[in-house]
Order: C-alpha cells, then sequence, then structure tokens
C-alpha cells in the first residue's frame, strides 16, 4: 500500500524549513565538575532549554529497544528510533533472545561454522571483547557460543580480539583478558579442546573503521588475523600489559594515559610461529552485533578480485558469517547467525512520498547515522529526487582530543547556504563532538566541543528565525555529560555513553500558542518522529510513539 501523511488542518507548519540538530552525545547529567556539558560556556543551549517548549527524553534502555534499563543507549540505536518513530527491538536484546531460547545454534550458518571446526580446521570468532552491550557482549554471547562449540564438537577455535576501553573503563582490557582465559581453561579441559586467544588490538586502530575513514585500521586487522603479522606476544595479557608499561613510562605528567581503545596490533605465537592464522578451509565468525564497525572487515572477507582498498597479499577461502546482517541493502555479510531489526515505513519515507524535500549531513564519523541508520538500516537513499545528503570528510590520523571543533563549523556552513538557496522544507544534521571527543577521555577538550557545538547551534537559530522556518534540538544518548566517575574516593576516567536522558527543544519565532508540549510519561527518542511530522503540518502515522506536543482544541 502507498504511503500517505494525511494534513492537520488547523496547522500547516510554519512557512520556512524545519531542521533538527542532533548534538551526539550531550545529555543532562549531574551539574557539578564531573560534566563537561555543565562546565562549558553555552549560552544558547542554556536559553534554549530554559523556554516552555522544552522537555528531557530517554535515549538509553528499553526505550530504545535494550535489554534493560541498565543498557547505554548508543548512536545507531538513537537514530534508528529518531527515524522510525517506534521502538524495535535491537541487536543485543535479539542476540540474546537467539542464544538464550537456542535459535542460532539451530540455524544454518551456526551449524556451517561449527562444522569446519569439526572437520579439522579453525573455527575463528573475531570482535569487540567487552560487555559493554554496545557493540557485542562477551559474557552474554561470546562465551555462550564457545562453550556450544565445544559441546558439538569443534576441537580447534582462536580469538581475535579487539580492546575496547571506549564502552567501558578505560583500561579494562586485562580484565576481560582473564576472564576469558578463565572459559576458554574450562572448555579446554571439559572438551579436551585447544581454544585459544591468536590476535588483538585496539578498536580505534584495529580492524574496527566505520564509514571508511580510514582502511589502514582495517588492514592492520586483516594482517594481525589472517597472516599473524603484527608484534608477536607470549600471551594476550602480555601484550597489554607491555603496551601499557610503555605507554607509561613516555606519558607526560597530567597527560591521560593511553587506553585499551588505541592499543597496537599484536599476535600470539609459540616457537615464533602464529598460533592462529585464518587460512583455507576455515570459518570466521564476526561477533559484533552492531553494524557500523563491521562492515569493512566483512568486505574484506568477502569481496572478490576487485576489492582494491589494500593489498590483502592473499585472501583465505572460508566460510564467514556476521553476528548479524550489518547491511540489509548491500547484503553484508552474505551469511549471519541473527536477524536484524526489520524497520519499516520511517517517517522520511512517508516525507518522500509526499514529495518533502529534504537534506541530510553530518562529517564522516556520524554521516551514516542521518542516512544508514535513520533510514532503518537501508543504505542509499529514498528518493534521491526530493532528497540531498552530504558528508563532510572527518579529520584523519589524530584522535579527536586534538581537534576538538571536528567539523561542526563546516557542517553548519553548508547547511546555512543550502536553507538560503534551496527550497527545503525537512533539514537533519548530526554535530559529532560531544561524543567522539567524549570518548577520549579529555575533559578540556569535550568542554571546547560542547561549545563549539553551542555556538553552532546559535548560528542555526537565525537562519531559521531569518527564514521563519522551526529548530528543533535533541541529542541520541549521553556521553560528555559524565566524564569520570568515582570509587572508593579515587576519580576513574569514563569514555563509555551515559544512561542520563538527553534534551529536546522547539524553537519556533512564529509560536503563537497553537500546541504545547504533551504530558507524557517518559518519553524517548521514538516519540520525536511524530513531533517532527506535527511541525511539519502532518498528522503521524498509525502506530507511531506519540508526539511530544499536543495542539490546542
Amino acid at each position: 500500500m502507498p504511503l500517505s501523511l494525511k494534513k492537520i488542518e488547523k496547522f500547516p507548519g510554519r512557512p520556512g524549513p524545519l531542521v533538527l540538530a542532533i548534538m551526539d552525545g550531550v545529555g543532562i547529567g549531574r551539574q557539578d565538575e564531573s560534566n563537561a556539558v555543565y562546565l562549558a560556556k553555552t549560552p544558547t543551549l542554556d536559553a534554549l532549554f530554559a523556554m516552555p517548549l522544552y522537555t528531557q527524553l530517554q535515549a538509553h534502555g528499553v526505550a530504545v529497544g535494550l535489554p534493560s534499563d541498565d543498557d547505554m543507549g548508543n548512536s545507531e540505536i538513537g537514530h534508528n528510533a529518531l527515524g522510525s518513530g517506534r521502538v524495535f527491538d535491537q541487536g543485543a536484546k535479539l542476540v540474546n533472545r537467539a542464544i538464550l531460547m537456542g535459535e542460532m545454534f539451530e540455524g544454518e550458518n551456526w551449524k556451517r561454522a561449527v562444522q569446519a571446526g569439526v572437520d579439522g580446521h579453525t573455527l575463528h570468532f573475531v570482535g569487540l571483547h567487552s560487555d559493554g552491550n554496545v557493540h557485542s557482549n562477551t559474557v552474554n554471547q561470546l562465551y555462550p557460543m564457545l562453550r556450544k562449540a565445544a559441546e558439538q564438537g569443534v576441537k580447534r577455535c582462536r580469538l581475535h580480539i579487539l580492546h575496547d576501553g571506549r564502552d567501558v573503563p578505560p583500561r579494562s582490557a586485562l580484565e576481560y583478558i582473564a576472564a576469558t582465559e578463565a572459559v576458554l581453561a574450562e572448555v579446554n579441559s571439559q572438551y579436551h579442546a585447544d581454544f585459544r586467544i591468536a590476535s588483538g588490538g585496539g578498536r580505534m586502530v584495529t580492524t574496527m573503521d566505520r564509514y571508511e575513514a580510514d582502511w589502514k585500521i582495517v588492514e592492520r586487522g586483516w594482517n594481525a588475523h589472517v597472516h599473524g603479522d603484527a608484534r608477536h606476544f607470549a600471551s594476550a595479557a602480555e601484550a597489554v600489559q607491555t603496551m601499557y608499561d610503555e605507554a607509561d613510562a613516555t606519558a607526560k605528567p597530567g597527560e591521560e594515559l593511553k587506553g585499551d581503545q588505541y592499543l597496537d596490533p599484536f599476535v600470539i605465537a609459540a616457537n615464533g610461529q602464529p598460533v592462529g592464522k585464518i587460512v583455507d578451509g576455515d570459518a570466521v565468525v564476526f561477533f559484533n552485533f552492531r553494524g557500523d564497525r563491521a562492515i569493512e572487515i566483512t568486505i574484506a572477507f568477502e569481496e572478490g578480485d576487485g576489492f582494491t582498498k589494500f593489498d590483502r597479499r592473499t585472501v583465505p577461502q572460508v566460510f564467514y558469517a556476521g553476528m548479524m546482517q550489518y547491511d540489509g541493502d548491500l547484503k553484508l555479510p552474505k551469511n549471519y547467525l541473527v536477524d536484524p531489526p526489520q524497520i519499516d515505513r520511517t517517517f522520511c519515507e512517508y516525507l518522500a512520498a509526499e514529495r518533502v524535500r529534504m537534506l541530510a549531513v553530518s562529517e564522516t564519523q556520524k554521516y551514516g547515522h542521518v542516512t544508514y541508520f535513520w533510514n532503518g538500516n537501508k543504505s542509499g537513499y529514498i528518493d534521491d529526487s526530493v532528497e540531498t545528503y552530504h558528508e563532510i570528510p572527518s579529520d584523519e590520523n589524530i584522535t579527536f582530543d586534538q581537534a576538538p571543533k571536528m567539523k561542526a563549523v563546516e557542517i553548519t556552513d553548508w547547511v546555512e547556504e543550502q536553507l538560503r538557496t534551496q527550497d527545503y522544507r525537512f533539514a537533519r544534521l548530526n554535530y559529532a563532538n560531544g561524543d567522539m571527543v567524549g570518548h577520549t577521555g579529555s575533559m578540556e577538550a569535550t568542554i571546547t566541543a560542547v561549545e563549539t557545538v553551542d555556538a553552532s547551534v546559535a548560528r542555526l537559530l537565525t537562519v531559521v528565525k531569518e527564514l521563519r522556518g522551526i529548530l528543533v534540538v535533541t541529542a541520541d544518548h549521553g556521553n560528555s555529560d559524565e566524564m569520570w566517575t568515582e570509587k572508593n574516593g579515587k576519580r576513574q576516567v569514563k569514555t563509555a555513553h551515559t544512561l542520563n536522558p538527553v534534551p529536546f527543544c522547539i524553537v519556533d519565532p512564529l509560536y503563537n500558542g497553537e500546541y504545547r508540549m504533551a504530558d507524557l510519561n517518559n518519553p524517548g527518542l521514538a516519540n520525536v518522529a511524530a513531533t517532527i511530522l506535527n511541525l511539519l503540518g502532518y498528522e503521524a502515522p498509525e502506530g507511531y510513539c506519540p508526539s511530544l506536543i499536543q495542539f490546542h482544541d
């Protein structure tokens, strides 16, 4: 059935465009010195958050489709919720259920992966080694898979672990390694198997690139996992401790110590030889459930002779499967263990059907969020005759605390030019600063990042007022609102997302009391879609979460 929207007779929207600014990682936290958002000078946001058309939204846990309210949100599921207007069960929840109910282990792709290990080849697991529950979960997902593989007859298994330090404490890799080594010892003893860690590296330098920002990251991982080509160590614990010691020895006074996410790739070797190269006949399972940092390594394994991103040297003929399908349009990977959420009827599909002109823009680090994830995990345009997407290249080869303004100025420049010269009705943009700089753990840089976003929102506000439109400001999750935690009187840097709510405000220069903020219990990101449709003069489609505004009779 064709998609269509009903117009609101008493409110046709404003003459100018509606602009949605998503301040990635800017949540509402405690008003203390742990909060970079609070410490930053933000005159624009302070004024907006004090206006009547303001509320706070849930951006984590069950409000965005995660298993429990102990689970932090992230940009991917946040943009899924913002774009779809409904709550869909997300990766962690789907995978947990598939494992708990045994559905994963009954699937053909799991059976094919296990068969390689049964037939005398090696079963490899590659992925983020933590229980941060944003990209993966070693405790709830990897460990059950290891035990089930051994139970089903796999004798030789190798793990290629990517250290986190981002969604979990910055230097927690040794704890995760110890827990995993205990599971491996248990499996090896019970089943007379040979399960070992074979290689590793920090997620920001090894394997887990996204949006083609830096294929060198994938190349380093490929060389370590496939060819055994990286610095050799006797164990993963030795590798991590050695790199900690080396980083600490060269750190300047007061400098943040190098965390797990930036550890160099390494290989475990015995008698001078790598213990777990990936070779012909093996099976490889990439056990991240989230797609953005899984797509490129998947392409490296699956693409044929046309692959040109780096020299793979040799490409082993293996059975490759992802935890989930990471891109439904590109069919990546071809084989996967758990079906992803099926997101349909995004609100921009409705707007495209109504021939509403739209634009989407961000820098590379968040470009896929305002396009792919926004559109329900679908690549490409909904309708390129009414849509314009624009990507501004992110900085490369530096950590974001070194350039905390990132590309906020360039994003704002481009949006301003487009709105002044083109007839767009709806624009969405993402400022990555609060999240990407927040992940570095640098308070000073994160304060600069938030202040840059504040100044950018001020510029958007000026344009919207001139064009007689509406500005909506929100965030997809928290991060920079909690930069450290304290335990037993000792501060610990926090680089992970937070469980805090996010702001939501409407700036409508032509507002004449036509509507007010609705009285909803625990509204979340999924309520934003209906709200934007209302502000554009349309009723929300059936099944959407309620609007955050209510029109007066």
